[in-house]
């Protein structure tokens, strides 16, 4: 189990972070929205950006190939509430009983201090948790689909979920919907190649701030 280490940092430690530090970009929309492809296309296509995913704790086991520090840090549920009990999350949501997800503030320091442009891909309220904790240092991006019968045309072709599924997520994204104008910007995903064009221009205005 990966630990972490709260041994504060020396002033010479603290020179070298202040001069590195990376910043920070918040990524949320409704399922279905395009988030995850616009975010992996920035990562994959401009790696002048130099990002990297925030990496979360989550309670579940591993799936698959997944390793503890690589995709997530997989902690026990008892771990996972002693951590919140000490206050060590940014934000976190218990998405089931004992089925938690988070995201430490160490972490984000660490990415932070080797130079990493760090990026949460978040839900709504994780990343509005995230903006105010961070405030300017933090850019935040809300990912919106043109309209509510677009992204269930969207959710229906994924052929993922079942019709009952699809009106949860549709019931969730309106409400979702409502937190838009707590984003520092908005990017409408009508066209897809639109959309990330936008997405690359507001971050790389923001990086070079």
């Amino acid at each position: 189990m990966e630990k972490f280490n709260n041994t504060p940092l020396s002033s010479s430690q603290e020179d070298v972070q202040e001069k590195e530090l990376g910043k920070l970009l918040i990524v949320s929309a409704p399922s279905g929205s395009g988030k995850s492809t616009i975010v992996n296309w920035l990562m994959e296509t401009h790696p002048e950006l130099n990002l990297a995913f925030s990496i979360s704790c989550t309670s579940r086991a591993p799936r698959g190939t997944e390793q503890n520090g690589v995709e997530y840090f997989f902690l026990t549920p008892e771990e996972f509430k002693e951590k919140i009990a000490n206050d060590e999350f940014l934000e976190y949501e218990e998405v089931y009983e004992d089925r938690f997800y988070g995201t430490l503030k160490e972490q984000v320091v660490r990415q932070r201090a080797m130079g990493q442009n760090v990026v949460f891909d978040v839900d709504v309220k994780g990343g509005c948790n995230i903006k105010q904790h961070y405030g300017d240092e933090a850019l935040s991006i809300f990912i919106q689909p043109p309209s509510i019968e677009e992204l269930r045309r969207r959710l229906v072709n994924r052929g993922t979920d079942t019709p009952e599924a699809i009106e949860d997520r549709l019931s969730k994204a309106s409400y979702e919907l409502t937190f838009a104008p707590r984003f520092d910007c908005v990017v409408v995903n009508d066209d897809l190649e639109t959309a990330e064009a936008d997405a690359y221009r507001i971050i790389s205005e923001f990086l070079n701030q």
